[in-house]
């Protein structure tokens, strides 16, 4: 009897329910993300969606395998508030966006985020985006009009609204639309604009002008991913207009195609119950965490911890206890290679929408009753306890200044440093033995009787070190000599 094959399933944003996902081609899934204008440094909320998407790239690479799996999040590099921060800091726009890209690249990678396998800048995609614009002209569903291209929605209107669920009616009655003379409908939106000499500006049929926003990922999607790719994501602050303009320009240009299948959107992010804002003080770029010395893995795991269609609430209370449960997990994995695959509990847990709650909670269980490489395997799986996320920052640690390869970070006044050099000499012992016989469970003893003395344990394949945690108890360590 044939054993059916687990299912992803995703919740499609357009049809308002969770579907089996089936991808167009299993050995060409294809994902677009729509990423980030690239201005200033990147807010705590830039960062929820590229977390998500990142679970979910991974999550196709393992079930597709990694040769199989095309994801591509963009970056707007050409956008009016771009403009205004070269004008008020006297800086070149190029310089502007070069740097912010980079920004935006570490912080994310410092967040544990793989990088895409395409990441388009909108200005390398003005010719395209100016053809898209031209068959839309050509089939009726633009018009040029004082400078300006414009989408007409009308052209579209039995359509447009359907993945917000608003009807155009109400969309004029209820949104903030740009009233303009040149416009046939209120909500027609601009695809093309006109540039003054003073700012960026290409030959278009139109005039010397620059692409409005919208127009940007249909082109860059369609050059990149074709007529119809698997999944579309993003934040839901995006579903209306900009996802919504997307796919009518996306589908009039090229109605032979689909342009998304699936349309996936994370909530959005607070702040300690609130409203992440300037005003209220409580607005955190990603760097200004990470600069306060919490590790880019802490950052991950509370965003991890809600599930992404559920808002997400920041907390320094969830900070803490997040580094407090990954100090235990790193000493757990410390110097483990993954080995195995991942837990079948924690790879359903991801195929159900993503649920990486249920993930979370399913490695808590494995840290108290599974194999350590098992363990360190589902957390990678999650972007968890890898060796490239940016270095822990532990606080207070310093070595020990007279122990040569052994090191004892932190140990407390009432502590002695022979007593953990001997417990690090004996680990070390022992962990050679386990290499020649294979059986690490002398080793997997001592480590699980050190982390329930309140010890961390870090290995590599050139040192270990015992790190005391917040919850050292020194006569624990005393009964394991």
């Amino acid at each position: 009897m044939e054993v059916k094959k687990p299912e992803i399933k995703l919740h499609n944003t357009r049809t308002r329910k969770k579907e089996v996902f089936a991808p167009l081609d299993p050995k060409d899934v294809r994902m677009y993300v729509c990423g980030p204008t690239v201005y200033d440094r990147a807010h705590l909320g830039n960062a929820r969606p590229v977390v998500v998407f990142d679970v979910l790239y991974r999550l196709l690479r393992h079930v597709y395998g990694p040769d199989h799996v095309t994801y591509a999040r963009n970056f707007t590099d050409v956008d009016d508030k771009i403009n205004a921060r070269a004008a008020e800091s006297g800086r070149a726009i190029s310089e502007i966006t070069a740097e912010t890209t980079q920004w935006f690249l570490d912080d994310m990678g410092a967040l544990g985020a793989l990088e895409p396998d395409h990441m388009p800048r909108a200005t390398q995609y003005i010719p395209q985006m100016v053809a898209m614009i031209e068959r839309l002209i050509e089939k009726d569903h633009a018009y040029a009009a004082e400078g300006h291209v414009l989408f007409a929605v009308d052209s579209w209107k039995e359509h447009y609204g359907k993945l917000s669920g608003r009807s155009v009616d109400d969309m004029i009655a209820g949104a903030r639309v740009e009233v303009a003379p040149y416009k046939k409908n209120p909500m027609d939106f601009v695809l093309w604009k006109p540039s003054s000499d003073d700012l960026p500006g290409w030959d278009s049929p139109w005039g010397r002008g620059r692409p409005g926003w919208h127009i940007e990922c249909s082109a860059m999607a369609h050059e990149l991913l074709g007529e119809s790719f698997d999944i579309h994501g993003g934040g839901n602050d995006l579903m209306f207009p900009h996802h919504e303009n997307e796919i009518a320009q996306s589908c009039c240009a090229h109605p032979e195609g689909e342009f998304a299948r699936v349309w996936m959107h994370n909530e959005m992010l607070q702040v300690e119950g609130k409203k992440m804002s300037k005003s209220l003080g409580n607005f955190f770029t990603v760097r200004d965490l990470l600069d306060q010395g919490i590790p880019g893995e802490v950052i991950r795991f509370v965003f991890l911890s809600t599930h992404y269609r559920k808002p997400m609430d920041w907390t320094a209370e969830k900070a803490r206890e997040a580094e407090a449960t990954l100090r235990k997990w790193r000493a757990f994995a410390s110097g483990i290679e993954p080995m195995g695959g991942p837990d079948a509990s924690v790879v359903r847990h991801l195929m159900d929408d993503l649920n990486t709650h249920g993930a979370i909670t399913e490695l808590h269980r494995l840290y108290k009753e599974s194999d350590a490489h098992v363990f360190r395997q589902s957390a990678e799986l999650l972007g968890l306890l890898n060796e490239d996320l940016d270095t822990w920052n532990w606080r207070g640690a310093e070595a020990y200044p007279d122990t040569g390869q052994v090191e004892v970070l932190g140990f407390p006044p009432s502590v002695t440093a022979t007593s953990f050099i001997e417990l690090v000499e004996k680990l070390k012992k022992l962990r050679v033995q386990a290499i020649q016989s294979k059986d690490f469970s002398d080793v997997d003893q001592l480590k699980s009787a050190l982390i329930s003395a309140g010890v961390e344990v870090r290995m590599s394949k050139d040192s270990v070190e015992l790190v005391p945690g917040p919850d050292f108890d020194p006569a624990k360590l005393e009964a394991l000599k």
